[in-house]
């Protein structure tokens, strides 16, 4: 008999689904470096990683249980969207608009020796000023638009496995993602 962890993700889901907890811990094992990972590059924070990975994995476990996964052949790429969307759904939950102010500060944000001189603290906050308008911008993307793009920019999945996730053809994929891209230049264009 093969040993549970050489079985496919597949099998593995189905045995979880039918009452085998070690089958869940395989897939676990299998795939949260790569989705720690994932997570907290998106973040920047350890804490709210670990927290949000926490999440992802008892929304999996939800999901298997309710009967909810449509099985595909892709199971790593589901639990990506399970985390991306998990992160999505955190940042929207933040204050939309931050505002820093340099004289509530008894430290000169823009001038202080002691931060990383990599970039001047004025042009990486105004990087991730334009980091937050896109995600801002991204979010008034029609669903399905936002749902392309996200998958190919921050899952980076082919549009062949984009298709399959939303059950359309390569074409319609190829579709959504260019008008995607042009709402998001015409936008940007009324912003500027």
């Amino acid at each position: 008999m093969k040993s549970i962890h050489t079985l496919t993700d597949e099998k593995l889901v189905d045995m979880y689904v039918n009452g085998n907890d070690n089958a869940f811990d395989v897939l676990m094992k299998r795939y949260e470096s790569k989705i720690f990972s994932y997570i907290l590059f998106a973040v920047k924070s350890q804490e709210l990683a670990e927290d949000l990975f926490q999440d992802v994995f008892v929304k999996v476990i939800v999901r298997l249980r309710s009967g909810k996964y449509q099985e595909n052949g892709k199971f790593h790429a589901w639990l990506l969207r399970v985390a991306h969307n998990l992160i999505i759904d955190y940042y929207r939950r933040l204050p939309n608009e931050a505002v820093i102010s340099n004289d509530a500060s008894e430290v000169d944000l823009f001038k202080d020796n002691s931060l990383p001189i990599h970039e001047s603290r004025e042009d990486e906050l105004i990087n991730q000023q334009l980091i937050e308008e896109v995600k801002h911008l991204i979010a008034k993307l029609p669903e399905s638009q936002r749902q392309v793009l996200t998958m190919r920019y921050y899952e980076e999945l082919s549009f062949k496995e984009i298709a399959e996730l939303t059950h359309c053809s390569i074409n319609t994929a190829l579709g959504r993602m260019r008008y995607a891209l042009i709402n998001l230049k015409k936008m940007a264009k009324n912003i500027a």
